[in-house]
């Protein structure tokens, strides 16, 4: 599949709100095509390009920057209501089946919000490999050499500098652990009441998308075989095989490129 194709299949995947803030690989691909094959650009088109690239980059950041704010205030809602449901329960204040009632709502909420800073993790995944294969076509075309310089001030922005989003992905991971309740069998029992949540969330599109994006990421670090300060950073997903299985199951084939 060309990139452009699967480009567009990552951004279909993604929550619909969304769709706009994505690199605009398309114009970006129009002011490359500009550009005579084979013939040195001039200054005044390769400032235009790199203008351009410096807008997307720009406009990538502040949409990034603006949903890692606002999970790191919602993170800590969540917490201060896990902290409230145990108080009240411990307190007395609510029966059993209310208590179970809230921590259901929290545990819904929770995965859910769990899915969207997947999905962010990758859009940050999505955009900087849509930069680099633009670059990558500028100096096929050009016989430039702007691909390293300008892939060195990426890797400096923002929207790749994901280790707080990371970070919040990994706590609210911790909390999902602390609101399923504790299986007598262990492990496995715990593992099926996962299973059982994610065939209930199967029919809610995020849940489908953040399954999708997780596998994209996993797929999208497997394309290189070496580590080195322009790669992605490494990514702990949860138990791959029984993701794809799922999405198997659920009738979305797993996106290739």
């Amino acid at each position: 599949m060309k990139f452009g194709k699967w480009l567009k299949k990552q951004i279909e995947q993604s929550l619909r709100e969304w769709r706009e803030q994505f690199l605009r690989y398309k114009e970006l691909k129009r002011c490359v095509k500009a550009v005579p094959c084979g013939c040195p650009p001039s200054p005044a088109a390769e400032a235009e390009f790199v203008a351009a690239l410096d807008a997307e980059m720009e406009r990538i950041n502040s949409f990034f920057l603006e949903q890692e704010e606002e999970f790191i205030i919602h993170h800590r809602e969540l917490q201060e209501d896990i902290a409230r449901a145990l108080h009240r329960k411990a307190a007395g204040l609510v029966t059993p089946e209310q208590h179970e009632a809230a921590v259901a709502a929290i545990r819904r909420e929770i995965v859910d919000f769990h899915g969207v800073m997947v999905l962010l993790l990758n859009y940050s995944s999505i955009n900087y490999i849509g930069l680099a294969k633009i670059l990558k076509k500028y100096d096929k075309r050009t016989g430039a050499v702007l691909r390293l310089p300008v892939i060195e001030a990426v890797v400096e922005q923002p929207f790749f500098e994901t280790e707080t989003v990371s970070q919040l992905v990994r706590e609210c991971e911790a909390m999902m652990e602390a609101v399923f309740p504790e299986a007598p069998e262990g492990q496995a029992a715990a593992r099926r009441d996962r299973e059982a949540l994610a065939a209930a969330e199967a029919e809610q599109s995020i849940f489908r998308n953040t399954v999708a994006a997780l596998l994209t990421m996993e797929d999208v670090r497997a394309w290189s075989s070496t580590r080195g300060r322009h790669s992605l950073p490494p990514l702990n997903l949860p138990d791959s095989d029984w993701l794809r299985s799922f999405q198997m199951a659920s009738g979305s084939p797993i996106p290739t490129q």
